[in-house]
């Protein structure tokens, strides 16, 4: 190598060094949040693990930064990715004809991503920047938390083979459904505009071609910084609020009024399921609890898929880049089809 060659080179392993370093950085901090959270909350403080001010302490501190490292690593990537083909390609690529067959990979996607609905928004920011269809993204984003394999597994365990096939069959139909009749209602002109723009150095591009490597990794750390600016306070209110429901549910009030002889029990399952923040893992001793009193499965189904795919603290972080309009028919849309879940199997398993 000529001494040119090597002065040229040092520029190139300056960045690439710079951008693994980070990666390792990001990959330690996401692996030691819990434990350090553990440590912090129930061995120095002295909390009570098994509290509602203990387990909301730390899934506050816990999910604020398991959050932030996902919104991070999430848009830093897709932003780079995003920089080698525009906004206008991708959506045309999966758009139009493919856009049924997009819902149906973006909610096998949501399956294979066990994330709660909080920690899906990442991704579904990445996913509207990057210019994938607003509709697609949204079957991700009720798939991901309502559908997923620890789900299935235990459903399988507590209720046998029946219920679990129903309730993924379910989950998935509706991620596939609502996300299409939202695609085709066009609403991305309900979506925030920064989330679309481009920017490279504080400036709005209209294309990528020509883009050096340096100017693809700038574009991504200013993408980080320039969401994680706008939407921190909703991000901290959201998490909080899901830190305050943590643990929360109505177990008497839902036995009492949610029972088989009332016709309003979905509806009523639904309604108190949205103000409360779980996965689908976290809600389903409760919801192994009310079976056991008698409450019929399509009832349960419906308040379990309500708690994790239209959460109070969810709908807080989307705020910040879907306007009320889109948050309201995303929440009628998804809404309506477990309400029709609860009351087919309901009338089926009768």
């Amino acid at each position: 190598m000529s001494a040119v060659q090597a002065v040229r080179s040092r520029p190139v392993l300056r960045r690439w060094l710079m951008v693994g370093s980070a990666a390792i950085l990001w990959v330690a901090l996401y692996s030691v949040n819990l434990p350090w959270w553990d440590w912090l909350v129930y061995d120095v403080a002295g909390l009570d693990e098994g509290s509602r001010l203990g387990s909301g302490v730390h899934f506050f501190f816990y999910d604020s930064v398991k959050i932030g490292l996902l919104l991070t690593g999430i848009i830093f990537v897709v932003t780079v990715l995003r920089s080698f083909m525009s906004v206008e390609r991708t959506r045309a690529m999966l758009g139009g004809k493919r856009e049924g067959f997009g819902n149906v990979l973006a909610a096998g996607l949501g399956v294979v991503t066990p994330f709660c609905s909080c920690s899906a928004v990442p991704a579904f920011i990445g996913f509207v920047s990057a210019g994938v269809p607003i509709g697609v993204t949204m079957s991700f984003l009720i798939a991901s938390p309502m559908v997923n394999e620890i789900a299935i597994a235990l459903l399988l365990g507590l209720f046998g083979i029946g219920p679990t096939l129903l309730y993924a069959g379910a989950g998935l139909l509706i991620a596939i459904v609502g996300g299409f009749v939202l695609g085709r209602l066009h609403v991305e002109r309900w979506v925030e505009p920064f989330v679309f723009e481009t920017r490279l150095r504080g400036r709005v591009i209209d294309s990528t071609l020509g883009l050096t490597w340096d100017d693809r990794i700038a574009m991504g750390v200013e993408e980080v910084g320039s969401i994680l600016r706008k939407i921190w306070p909703y991000l901290l209110v959201g998490i909080g609020l899901g830190a305050v429901i943590h643990g929360w549910a109505p177990e008497d009030f839902f036995a009492q009024y949610a029972g088989a002889d009332n016709p309003f029990a979905v509806p009523l399952a639904v309604l108190l399921g949205v103000p409360l923040y779980s996965n689908a893992a976290g809600v389903l001793p409760l919801v192994e609890a009310l079976h056991d009193k008698g409450l019929p499965m399509g009832t349960l189904l419906a308040f379990m898929m309500a708690v994790v795919a239209l959460s109070l603290p969810e709908l807080i972080l989307l705020r910040r880049v879907l306007k009320p309009r889109l948050i309201a028919t995303f929440v009628a849309v998804v809404a309506a089809g477990i309400l029709v879940v609860g009351y087919l199997f309901n009338a089926v398993l009768a």
